[in-house]
């Protein structure tokens, strides 16, 4: 959850610390925290003011309206603050429906003043930006601020002055005090924002001659922002609400939660009730709660809590040993049930998390049969089979009455069976295997007639093809209509393999003529490829590190999946908004501060982009598009017929719920057209509303399902929508989370904005609300399958084909087409090669160097140049790119027999071996001293230069670390003696290249290394090595990463190697021409130095 409300200490503590304003703030730091553990001479020593003030006592557990219920002690001196606790202390009270013992109080200065001097403060967060409220008449009687209150909206990132504040909420306050009120709540303000509060409600705020006085005080804090403010906020500690108690066990699960990525709550509601839940999935672990109460289980809830995220098998265990071992502690009459319960996964590895419960659940087997323990498990996703199997062993082995049901039984529908309301079916009904998709349902050998042409292909309509609409200057952009095509292209952001894997397999099974991922981000690696399967065959997908390359590379994308972290989703998405080609981007990340996702979301109104999430799992348009996850694996694609469009469209905020509803409406309807799930944050980047008026729109949708839940007031606008026939087709909504009323103290569900701040956002009034606007509402979420059915909303559904695409015609085509998927795990199909090469295809019928056909290359010409550039860098490179490098090839073809590797290479000849080993012999020599130079001349002049050395400073710095400056010296030329070989190559990068930085850069060098000495000039090995940098930074071919990896790779020293080859092979041949005998070095020319008594 992301609005954590803290205690009136700490946000006290906050406000003293940090508030900056020039208002005199009075009695900073003067509290005193009292338990009943207190010691009250270290309590006086410590706070020496209790002993001389006047004091006030007051408990502080997140309780409301407490003067009015008689819950503050005023005026009060120590010992009638002592005589005051005696009766309220470690007592047992109730406010509102809230029962529970008073534990913690505060004291503070008791501040004499008039109801003149009171006055009233609070800001808060919407998505809009941030309101501040502020009456002249603060106190206990201060009554509806919302009807009474001056009120200021200050948008996002917006900022707020103190002549706006006197201007609008200062109407009614005597002018001597106008000053000390604005400089207070501008400084208030700034803290707010500063601090990552939500909510800071001041009642009264004191203002006397004296300076301003903070009475009451209550508090929220974004907790995601930790990682923000952690410095500032310290060691935060956020209480329970009153009524409920702070469990260890719920510290545990909570500190589980912080240290992994995946999802892991636990709120114990009455640890004595018979009912637990073991729930899977943020919005389903409300829709379990929800009906375990309409079922009449509410005084029987035992906890609420959800694991998600794909936790792993440890952290599973760790969770379930937790609720067994909570669960096995008092036994009661009726015994007790566990729900093991979920909605069917989009990635988490069900059989994974099972192992973790299972052997919980072992361990446990004692206490679970002592207590008379029933289980009732349902799931689906990702190996689901597998994970019900062990499950179903796991009861059979121990003696457990264990219940297990995969995707065939409604997903609430063990409720009712664990709660005596329904049968407990024998034998149930199991989902046909996946295997069973391929069968032909007539029995025939035929492949039915339908063509995926007639059945699968999207409708064409104006609305589905439209991009987003142009608007005049000055104002937002308008978002598009349509998302989603069978042509869109996506980037990824993030090394997400297994999503990308997904995807491609959705795309292939939909027939899509190319994978839907374009390519992806991920800034902690250089620019590579990454390999995936398009059906059984592997194909590469370029890896960027930055955004910018990606975008360049790849204009026909228009969309963006961000499966960037919670710190780093905010930067990239800003980031992927200034590029005027995307117009949706998908967030996955959950835990984003609200405010930084205001600015997200106030930035792409401006932009005219649509925002997905944060906290989601995406969406899915079938046999079109899918994002990342969404849909789970390929089993539930198949089984929920998401592999071709429906007439059903729907919105939800839960991405676990979104798959139930792909389940529920596969089997009640013709399927789904277009699914999204907006995510569980409390400001998700687009609203109900935005994608209902989409599907309006669309007229190939029929029927609107949208799944709200509680908290938030997006659902009125779909009933004003209604009610002002903006919304004509029919609407089946549900929201989720009705169990909230029925709760004695406030529950924060899974999803951050999953909590009523008042009576308007109860799931229970949006329901109605709904109702009476028109919507078709069911009674319960057990419903909603009904209600979308064509009994109860009178549509009828036209008749679609069950068979998916296919590839191949014939029947065992279609069918091996589909096995790949199925059996990539057995290595039947998805056989990793052995090899991979993206340089040459010699399979078709006529060779392919990097895409362009042998013939292609005679008929442009291109040359050996050309041809290196295709077969080394897999580019065409410019016409005088080529040119160089056959230069260069010309001029490292030979220098003498004399330099090492000719010398080798002829040795090795004149000893009666062959061409190859010949050659080899004089290769070898190759190094960082011979020939080798290209490479390290390179990198040590590139690095020079882009550190901004000047030329000075790298010769001072070579020669202060021993190093030799690799292309600097000859043997024999000199400055007075030139290399021609040097000249020509110099003269024509001059004439040609765009740009010759390094190349300027080196020869500066050599102006002072010749000074020194004159044959310590930039050599032919350096100038290559510094002209082919220029070569490969400015032809406009390469990213300066992929310019620098080709110089880390060796690709330098291979134009040496090449070149040289030639020369060398010339001298082989040259030697067997002249029929030259076995060497043998002259002994006059060896310089025997042995030691002198061994000599003769």
């Amino acid at each position: 959850m992301s609005a954590k409300a803290i205690s009136e200490q700490t946000g006290k503590e906050l406000l003293y610390k940090n508030i900056c304003t020039s208002a005199a703030v009075q009695n900073r730091f003067h509290y005193a925290s009292v338990t009943a553990e207190t010691d009250w001479a270290r309590l006086t020593q410590d706070h020496s003011w209790l002993l001389t003030e006047r004091l006030v006592v007051k408990p502080d557990q997140l309780i409301k309206r407490r003067g009015k219920l008689g819950l503050v002690g005023i005026n009060k001196d120590l010992q009638g603050v002592r005589e005051w606790l005696k009766d309220h202390l470690m007592k047992e009270t109730t406010v509102g429906k809230a029962k529970g013992v008073l534990k913690n109080f505060l004291i503070e200065p008791f501040v004499p003043h008039t109801q003149e001097e009171e006055f009233y403060v609070c800001i808060y967060a919407t998505r809009e930006g941030d309101h501040v409220l502020f009456h002249h008449e603060g106190g206990v009687e201060v009554g509806d601020v919302d009807a009474k209150a001056q009120k200021l909206m200050v948008p996002v990132d917006g900022k707020l002055t103190e002549d706006l504040v006197k201007e609008q909420l200062l109407t009614q306050v005597p002018d001597d005090k106008k000053d000390v009120l604005a400089s207070f709540i501008v400084g208030l303000f700034n803290l707010y924002e500063d601090l990552y509060f939500t909510y800071l409600e001041i009642n009264p705020l004191v203002v006397n001659q004296d300076g301003v006085y903070v009475l009451d005080m209550a508090a929220k804090i974004d907790g995601t922002a930790d990682y923000i403010c952690k410095a500032k906020w310290g060691d935060l500690e956020f209480p329970p609400p009153f009524g409920r108690e702070a469990y260890p066990e719920e510290a545990y699960i909570a500190d589980l939660d912080a240290k992994s990525g995946a999802s892991l709550k636990l709120t114990l509601l009455n640890p004595r009730g018979r009912i637990w839940t073991m729930v899977a999935g943020g919005g389903a672990s409300v829709v379990y709660s929800d009906t375990i109460c309409d079922l009449g289980g509410v005084d029987e809830l035992a906890n609420y809590g959800e694991y998600s995220g794909a936790p792993s098998e440890q952290q599973t265990y760790d969770y379930a040993k937790t609720i067994l071992s909570l669960m096995t502690r008092e036994k009661h009459p009726l015994g007790k049930v566990l729900i093991i319960g979920g909605s069917i996964a989009n990635f988490t590895n069900v059989a994974a998390t099972f192992k973790g419960i299972v052997r919980a659940i072992k361990d446990y087997q004692g206490p679970l049969k002592e207590h008379e323990v029933t289980i009732f498990v349902r799931r689906g996703g990702p190996n689901y089979q597998e994970g019900l199997r062990v499950m179903g062993e796991v009861g059979k082995t121990t003696g457990i009455p264990i219940h297990v049901f995969g995707t065939e039984t409604h997903m609430t529908a063990i409720v009712g069976m664990a709660l005596g309301h329904r049968p407990i079916p024998n034998q149930p009904p199991m989902d046909a295997h996946t295997a069973n998709f391929l069968l032909n349902a007539s029995n025939s050998a035929a492949t039915p007639a339908t063509t995926r042409t007639a059945s699968f292909s999207e409708p064409k309509s104006p609305t589905d093809t439209c991009p987003a609409k142009k608007c005049k200057a000055g104002l937002p952009t308008a978002k598009a209509t349509t998302l989603f095509r069978k042509n869109t292209k996506t980037i990824v952001w993030g090394m997400q393999t297994r999503a990308v894997q997904g995807m491609l397999d959705f795309d292939y099974v939909c027939s899509r003529e190319e994978p839907s991922v374009a390519a992806m981000v991920y800034p902690f690696t250089g620019d590579h490829k990454q390999k995936f399967y398009w059906g059984h065959k592997e194909i590469l997908l370029p890896v960027y590190k930055n955004m910018a390359d990606a975008m360049k590379k790849h204009p026909e994308v228009d969309v963006l999946i961000s499966f960037a972290s919670l710190r780093s989703a905010f930067d990239s998405t800003v980031e992927a908004m200034q590029y005027p080609q995307i117009h949706t981007i998908a967030i996955i990340a959950e835990g984003i501060p609200e405010a930084l996702t205001r600015k997200v979301i106030k930035m792409a109104d401006e932009k005219g982009v649509t925002i997905i999430g944060p906290a989601t799992v995406g969406g899915i348009k079938p046999g079109c598009f899918k994002i990342g996850n969404t849909g789970g694996m390929l089993d539930n694609i198949l089984a929920s017929k998401l592999y071709r469009p429906g007439s059903v469209a729907y919105v939800s905020r839960s991405g676990g719920m979104s798959n139930e509803l792909n389940n529920i409406i596969s089997r009640t309807t013709d399927g789904v057209y277009e699914g999204v799930a907006i995510g569980g944050d409390r400001y998700p980047g687009s609203t109900f509303m935005d994608h209902v008026l989409r599907y309006q729109d669309t007229p190939g949708i029929k029927m609107i399902v949208v799944l709200g839940e509680i908290g938030g007031t997006e659902e009125y606008k779909i009933c004003q929508g209604i009610k002002e026939g903006r919304i004509t087709k029919p609407v089946v909504c549900w929201c989720i989370g009705t169990c909230a009323t029925m709760f004695a103290s406030e529950v924060q569900f899974g999803h951050a904005g999953a909590c009523a701040n008042q009576a308007s956002e109860t799931a229970v009034a949006k329901n109605q609300a709904l109702r009476d606007a028109g919507a078709y509402v069911p009674k319960s979420f057990d419903e909603l399958g009904d209600v979308i059915n064509l009994e109860l909303t009178g549509f009828r559904w036209p008749m679609v084909p069950s068979f998916l695409p296919r590839r191949n015609t014939g029947y065992n085509g279609y069918l091996w087409n589909l096995l790949g998927f199925f059996f990539q795990e057995l290595g039947l199909i998805r056989k990793p090669a052995s090899f991979m090469t993206s340089i040459c295809d010699e399979r078709g019928q006529e060779l392919i160097y990097a895409g362009m056909s042998i013939t292609e290359v005679f008929r442009e010409e291109i040359g050996i140049g050309g041809v290196l550039g295709l077969l080394w860098f897999q580019r065409r490179l410019p016409r005088y790119a080529c040119q160089f490098i056959e230069m260069c090839l010309m001029v490292t073809a030979d220098h003498g027999p004399a330099v090492s590797g000719a010398h080798n290479t002829i040795v090795c000849a004149r000893a009666g071996k062959d061409l190859i080993s010949s050659l080899t012999s004089g290769l070898l020599t190759i190094g960082d001293r011979f020939g080798g130079a290209l490479d390290a001349a390179a990198k040590q002049f590139s690095k020079a230069f882009d550190s901004g050395m000047i030329p000075m400073e790298f010769v001072n710095k070579m020669k202060k670390d021993g190093k030799l400056i690799m292309g600097i010296g000859h043997r024999v030329k000199s400055i007075n003696n030139p290399d021609m070989r040097v000249q020509i190559l110099k003269d024509f990068v001059k004439q040609n290249f765009p740009s010759t930085q390094l190349l300027d850069y080196a020869l500066d060098v050599e102006k002072i290394t010749t000074s020194k000495k004159p044959n310590l000039i930039l050599n032919v090995d350096g100038f290559i090595g510094v002209a082919f940098v220029d070569m490969l930074r400015t032809c406009g071919g390469f990213t300066r990463d992929e310019a620098d990896e080709f110089v880390e790779i060796g690709a330098l020293n291979g134009i040496f190697v090449l070149g040289r080859s030639m020369g060398f092979i010339g001298h082989y041949l040259d030697q067997k021409r002249l029929k030259q005998g076995l060497y043998r070095h002259p002994w006059d020319d060896i310089s025997y130095v042995l030691p002198e008594h061994m000599s003769m």
